[in-house]
């Protein structure tokens, strides 16, 4: 054994000595010095990307549906996160470039609009202003005016590489010293993608100027470099500098639900709303929250606050209808949703509010009511997969097992993350004696949720069958 450990370690020392020498020093050095290699898999808790590496705190999936990145779904729609962004080509096809997506309006990769720029629509001649005419270091000499002209390029005709242009010769005339054009430097770099230039002018700005809207830019920056943790430390530095400001500390709060820590997300939600009550974002969440951890009596609270704020949509009028079925109060749950029914806006919200009303059918026992409100919601919206999941389910006690297992099929196609369709085709698949099948589908139902107690039980079970054959 001596002898062979001997031959072992010469054999290595040989081989890394002989890679040495064929290694040039150019070679070492780059290897060294490229900033641009990074891990391949992030530490646990310090990516956004890895819905598994959260901290937990939360419902699990059984109790909290989770989006198709692994994060439980939230109680607002809020821009820059990747749940307004398409995962596949189909749906990147199939989602409008509007102010109706999840991506906020300045920052969608389709026709830029903003309010304030109402004013200067083209008119019929020809464009407001002809951008490849003007001179830029004329401009750029003319401090009031280059800042109009960059909003105008930057916001309404999205042209970025002029805008940056006129930045850079902006700033290069105020001498480096005005922290506002390296701010709009920053926002350039960051639209191109250029995340790390756009740190330095962001770094640069805030030691010139402290602002919140530099902090903020500088954290969206952190995160789409998945740095969720050191866009949490640049939150908190923020505060003490700013204490009690409400951005920062919905943004502390949002990095955490995104990680999947809810307890903590929720903490900081409540701090935004002892600075402001009428926080609209807060107040949903902790809404949600608090639904999603059965406490449906609390939730109605703050859902009927925002009711009493002015809010008046189809969403939150679902919500209530929920709140209120939970909540055992049943003399305001068809009430509600009839109301948010009248008030949606396209078929998807439709398909939402006949899925929910379809889950109260079940409730009361009405397996007809039900089957008819989840064939609604399917009408409304084709590829909703939980519709096909449940409408499954009932075929499954009606004893149609084919159409069953053709709707969980389409179902798991639909939301290969969601465990529900892998778990009732393992189910239906041991029923009728196809033992492979299901413990293919019990394995893929493991995967997507691995503290699920039925797929253990059932995998114990196959294994036990696989044993005695």
């Amino acid at each position: 054994i001596q002898a062979a450990w001997n031959l072992k370690t010469r054999a290595l020392t040989e081989m890394v000595y002989v890679d040495e020498i064929d290694m040039d020093q150019e070679g070492i050095a780059e290897i060294i010095l490229d900033e641009n290699a990074i891990a391949q898999v992030a530490r646990p808790g310090t990516s956004l990307k890895l819905p598994g590496t959260g901290q937990g705190g939360g419902p699990s999936p059984a109790v909290r549906p989770v989006t198709q990145s692994g994060r439980p779904i939230t109680g607002f729609v809020r821009p820059s996160t990747q749940s307004g962004r398409p995962s596949t080509m189909e749906q990147a096809i199939r989602t409008p470039r509007t102010a109706l997506t999840a991506r906020p309006i300045t920052s969608a990769s389709g026709g830029y609009v903003r309010p304030g720029t109402a004013s200067m629509i083209t008119n019929p001649d020809g464009p407001f202003i002809n951008l490849s005419r003007l001179n830029l270091t004329k401009y750029a000499q003319k401090p009031k005016l280059a800042k109009a002209l960059f909003e105008y390029i930057f916001h309404h005709e999205n042209d970025v590489k002029n805008a940056l242009d006129l930045a850079a010769l902006a700033t290069e005339y105020a001498q480096f010293k005005d922290w506002w054009w390296k701010v709009q430097i920053g926002k350039c770099y960051y639209r191109l993608g250029l995340y790390r230039e756009a740190e330095k002018q962001f770094q640069s700005a805030l030691k010139q100027q402290d602002m919140v809207d530099t902090i903020l830019y500088l954290a969206k920056v952190y995160l789409r470099l998945d740095q969720p943790v050191t866009a949490l430390n640049l939150f908190k530095q923020g505060l003490e500098r700013f204490p009690g400001e409400v951005t920062l500390i919905c943004g502390i709060a949002r990095i955490y639900e995104e990680m999947n820590n809810i307890s903590s997300a929720a903490e900081y939600y409540k701090d935004v709303l002892k600075q402001d009550n009428t926080h609209v974002e807060a107040i949903a969440c902790i809404g949600s929250n608090h639904f999603y951890s059965d406490q449906p009596e609390i939730a109605l609270r703050f859902y009927r606050r925002l009711l009493q704020m002015g809010v008046y949509n189809c969403q939150l009028f679902n919500n209530l209808g929920l709140c209120c079925f939970y909540a055992q109060q049943y003399d305001m749950t068809l009430s509600s949703f009839e109301r948010a029914l009248f008030l949606a806006e396209n078929e998807e919200e439709t398909a939402d509010v006949w899925y929910n009303l379809g889950h109260v059918a079940v409730g009361i026992g009405d397996l007809n009511l039900a089957y008819q409100c989840f064939k609604l919601t399917l009408v409304n919206n084709n590829d909703y997969a939980e519709a096909y999941n449940n409408l499954a389910v009932l075929e499954m006690r009606k004893g149609h097992s084919e159409q069953a297992r053709a709707l969980l099929q389409t179902a798991s196609s639909l939301a290969p993350h969601m465990y529900e369709p892998h778990f009732n085709v393992a189910i239906l698949s041991e029923k009728v004696g196809d033992l492979q099948r299901s413990y293919t589908a019990a394995q893929k139902s493991e995967e997507a949720f691995p503290g699920h107690v039925d797929t253990q039980q059932l995998m114990k079970q196959l294994k036990e069958h696989f044993a005695m054959l």
